[in-house]
């Protein structure tokens, strides 16, 4: 009866050190994981270059984007994964160095985490429309975190709803402490951005003066105003529908189409790198490029007030556009199987490529000036490649103060002698 005993508490203790083991590194995934999401965070909210998005950005739905840019991705300026961090630290911190009172907290704290983790994943799928794989991450440590805890000890479940208040004044003190610290990183941040927002303006308004082609294509992706150049926003863009770059430039107008309504007029300059219907490429770098510009020129010229929704359409399904089959697909959801044997659509869009001889060489590699996509003509100004969202936006909201008061001839500025 000793031996059977004996061995009992030789399985009970080893079952507890497993369970141990496995709780420290469920702390470390929850660490880990909220490591990448702040990461992430900063990285899409204050890019210093051209920020491209997670490895995570999978698709529409699968992408960390979203989660970044939500409301409840920080509470002023302090990143919702800091919190998660920290509980990360306290998990693996009780399983390595276990007690009845760190028992207790740490099921409690994982009970609310589970309620929070629920909450934020049925936010994220059913509001936002997508799901976070970097938070899916720790949504998945959280859970079997708690699940271990549950497991330590099931027979004093009860006990664990009185948590150590020594331990929760403690951790609040430390998790305030924390949090300070990158309220205070998120200001300057800010403030660093502002700077270089100015700085980008200075620089576009010393660009030289560079004329709209002189033929615009008829695929208006914004429209605000009857005429092209009545708008304070005047955009037109050379772009391939297959282009990754292009795709963040899209995304970029359908977020600020709202926050400069009316002010915007936006023309998608049909530029395709594949060989079959652009010369200026010496190889096809995206097949299938010129088949989506027949089609899109073909709604843009019979259907022009869908051009915005097949652009948004084909953008979002980047990588499933790549499909012959796909772009069938959308040639009859629009109406539009002609557009690929139609000789006028294959005209216009040839026409449209054409206008990029217009311009200076911008490389020894090529003989015109259009050459890569996007290339930008914004308000007589080129941009090739693409511009972090505060740059861009800080230059719109100059392009309208410049507009509505008139650009300034003279600065005034008074130093105080007292």
């Amino acid at each position: 009866m000793f031996l059977k005993s004996n061995e009992d508490r030789k399985m009970a203790a080893k079952q507890k050190l497993i369970i141990r083991l496995g709780l420290f590194l469920a702390g470390l995934g929850m660490v880990a994981f909220s490591l990448l999401t702040i990461r992430h965070f900063f990285l899409a909210n204050f890019p210093e270059t051209i920020f491209r998005g997670s490895f995570c950005d999978i698709s529409a739905f699968l992408n960390c984007d979203s989660s970044a840019f939500s409301p409840l991705a920080h509470f002023r300026g302090v990143p919702l994964g800091y919190f998660g961090l920290v509980l990360g630290v306290i998990f693996s911190l009780g399983a390595s160095f276990p007690s009845p009172r760190f028992e207790r907290t740490n099921f409690f704290l994982a009970f609310w985490n589970l309620l929070g983790v629920i909450g934020l994943f049925i936010y994220s799928v059913f509001y936002l429309k997508s799901l976070c794989l970097l938070c899916s991450g720790y949504y998945f440590f959280s859970i079997l975190a708690f699940i271990l805890l549950l497991l330590a000890a099931p027979e004093r479940v009860n006990s664990f709803w009185r948590p150590s208040l020594a331990l929760l004044l403690t951790l609040a003190i430390f998790t305030a402490s924390g949090a300070y610290g990158f309220h205070l990183y998120y200001k300057a941040k800010e403030e660093a951005q502002i700077g270089r927002a100015m700085k980008v303006v200075k620089e576009f308004y010393e660009l030289p003066y560079t004329p709209y082609p002189s033929f615009l294509s008829p695929a208006w992706i914004i429209r605000s105003t009857t005429r092209f150049e009545e708008a304070p926003i005047q955009i037109v863009v050379y772009g391939d529908f297959l282009c990754p770059d292009c795709q963040f430039f899209a995304r970029q107008l359908e977020k600020m189409k709202d926050e400069f309504a009316g002010k915007i007029n936006a023309i998608f300059q049909f530029f395709p790198l594949e060989n079959r219907c652009n010369q200026v490429v010496n190889k096809n770098l995206h097949p299938g490029a010129c088949e989506l510009s027949y089609i899109a020129a073909y709604v843009a010229l019979y259907q022009p007030e869908k051009f915005p929704e097949i652009h948004h359409e084909i953008f979002t399904n980047l990588r499933a556009a790549r499909s012959p089959d796909w772009r069938l697909d959308l040639a009859r959801k629009y109406g539009a199987e002609e557009a690929l044997t139609d000789p006028q659509i294959q005209s216009l869009v040839h026409q449209i490529i054409e206008t990029g001889k217009e311009y200076e060489r911008t490389s020894d590699r090529y003989p015109y000036g259009i050459r890569s996509t996007p290339t930008i003509i914004l308000n007589n100004r080129m941009i090739i490649g693409t511009l972090p969202d505060y740059q861009l936006r800080a230059i719109f909201q100059a392009l309208i103060e410049e507009k509505e008061t008139g650009a300034r001839r003279f600065l005034e500025n008074w130093v105080p002698l007292r």
